[in-house]
């Protein structure tokens, strides 16, 4: 399971009113972020498109974007997505055997310690630390 994937969006820049960069998806109705730059736009879309996910509660299908219609002055961009907190929310438990010395299990055993629970928690701070 990957934490990121990347998205494709569509990004202008504009020159009208000052210069700023827009970015809009046929694939996330609504969604229209800018920026001064094409970064902080991306970035933008980047916090939009995940937290669409979180209230749609899945992860949509992406319409191919050779597909769709770019004008003269559009250019397809790829935004990283970050999928964490979807997962956080949204991910389902799954059975996992592990071995551990005998001792420690007693030991966690005594202490009514939840070896799954730090094991997850270890897995978890593992994670962070690498990403």
């Amino acid at each position: 399971m990957k934490n990121k994937v990347l998205y494709p969006v569509i990004a202008k820049e504009y020159n009208d009113d000052g210069h700023y960069f827009v970015v809009t998806s046929p694939n996330v109705q609504g969604m229209i972020v800018e920026g001064d730059t094409l970064e902080e736009a991306i970035e933008e879309a980047s916090f939009d498109i995940a937290d669409w996910f979180e209230v749609k509660g899945k992860i949509e299908k992406v319409a191919d974007p050779s597909k769709w219609h770019l004008e003269k002055d559009e250019k397809l961009v790829y935004v990283p997505v970050n999928l964490t907190n979807f997962y956080k929310k949204y991910g389902k438990t799954v059975r996992k055997n592990i071995s551990v010395p005998e001792y420690l299990a007693n030991w966690a055993k005594e202490n009514k310690i939840n070896v799954s629970r730090v094991a997850s928690d270890a897995l978890k701070a593992l994670q962070e630390q690498r990403a």
